[in-house]
């Protein structure tokens, strides 16, 4: 399987821009990937404002992309700004270009950040299947948290967090995203975003790839916009699990 991980510098704030921008985004990778994954809030950006930027899940955000899925024909991840029974969620998106749609409200709510007063902590996990690839997807600040992500009984081959995830904490980034890789057996893609947002947080980036024994496989250049490829080898990750199988001797962690 053939995944695309956008690194982008988003425009704070702002929903009709952002979504402008992946447009053109998409239609230059049309024909040469099967999902794309986009950062948190690749909207509006880690905001807090959720009074006048949450949407529906029928909103034009989730619209664009169920039309995009079909009219590009690929799958297409990341988070907004949701807006539900008058609360605010963190919400994930997995959009398929067969109209399958798929939500993942963020469970770990950045307390640093204030994110707990305004938005609702999501309580269930979401594991999709796509093109035979079992695929979990999470949301920043859940990569510190590996008893949320633990692949039980190989739950799942494909781990994706998507994230706003300042400079001055990218070592914690980096070594924790080839740290899920290596105990869960399984690919590890990462996505953050680049430049400064309205908060004056910056971003550098660090969009990223890891194979399952814990190989970097590919990543953006720091401090750019830049989309980055790679192919996913399901024989080669089962040969490994079958080869070395420490997910055999794994703790049983139950999740809610």
């Amino acid at each position: 399987m053939i995944i695309s991980l956008l690194q982008t510098n988003i425009i704070w704030e702002d929903i009709d821009a952002n979504l402008r921008r992946l447009h053109e985004n998409l239609k230059n990778l049309h024909g040469t990937t099967e999902i794309v994954v986009l950062p948190e809030m690749f909207t509006t950006g880690f905001s807090m404002n959720t009074s006048a930027l949450a949407e529906t899940v029928e909103g034009k955000t989730c619209q664009a992309l169920r039309k995009w899925a079909g009219e590009f024909n690929l799958a297409i991840c990341g988070s907004f700004i949701c807006k539900e029974n008058g609360r605010a969620f963190n919400r994930a998106f997995f959009f398929t270009p067969e109209g399958g749609c798929f939500f993942y409200d963020k469970k770990h709510l950045f307390r640093m950040g204030n994110e707990g007063s305004c938005f609702t902590a999501g309580n269930s996990r979401l594991i999709v299947t796509y093109k035979e690839w079992r695929i979990c997807l999470l949301v920043c600040y859940d990569l510190r948290f590996p008893v949320w992500s633990r692949n039980s009984g190989n739950a799942y081959d494909l781990l994706i967090y998507v994230a706003n995830w300042p400079h001055s904490r990218r070592d914690a980034w980096d070594t924790l995203l080839k740290a899920r890789a290596i105990e869960n057996q399984c690919y590890v893609a990462g996505v953050n975003r680049t430049g400064n947002d309205g908060s004056g947080l910056f971003y550098s980036g660090g969009t990223v790839l890891f194979s399952p024994k814990g190989k970097m496989e590919v990543q953006a250049q720091d401090g750019t916009e830049e989309t980055v490829t790679a192919e996913l080898d399901k024989d080669e990750l089962q040969a490994f699990r079958q080869k070395f199988p420490v997910w055999m001797d794994a703790d049983d962690f139950k999740l809610m």
